[in-house]
């Protein structure tokens, strides 16, 4: 098969996989987006667990749906840590922590949050919508 004809083929089979008025492939249960969300307000203070569904929105965590729909905008770098190296300024936030671990989109996720200094106060930021705004 020439390379001209090989081309011909993707392209039909591209075509053919977004036909409009085909059905959508059922969702895959590994597209799954299911947390548990650990938080202490300080570091020997009792744990407040609440968790979260997404498609459909459900959990205990207060406004599901809200947190899907920035989790899904966010993705995975919602649980991204500091890149190595950064400098962060050195401003303590407090002695929150949380831990957030379970599958977003069916891929495994774990992540630990603290306030520690300004680069983890900004990661903090970045998820509050899971920790009740806190």
């Amino acid at each position: 098969m020439t390379t001209a004809m090989r081309g011909v083929v993707v392209l039909a089979a591209v075509t053919l996989s977004v036909l409009p008025g085909q059905p959508e492939p059922a969702r895959a249960a590994d597209s799954v987006t299911s947390l548990r969300i650990v938080y202490r307000s300080a570091e020997n203070a009792s744990a407040r667990v609440a968790t979260l569904r997404c498609d459909p929105a459900g959990g205990t965590l207060s406004r599901p749906a809200g947190a899907c729909r920035a989790l899904t905008t966010l993705g995975r770098k919602a649980f991204a840590p500091t890149p190595p190296g950064m400098a962060c300024s050195m401003i303590y936030g407090g002695p929150q922590q949380a831990v957030v671990s379970g599958t977003l989109a069916g891929r495994r996720v774990w992540a630990r949050f603290t306030r520690r200094d300004g680069c983890e106060i900004k990661r903090w930021n970045r998820i509050a919508f899971l920790l009740g705004g806190r």
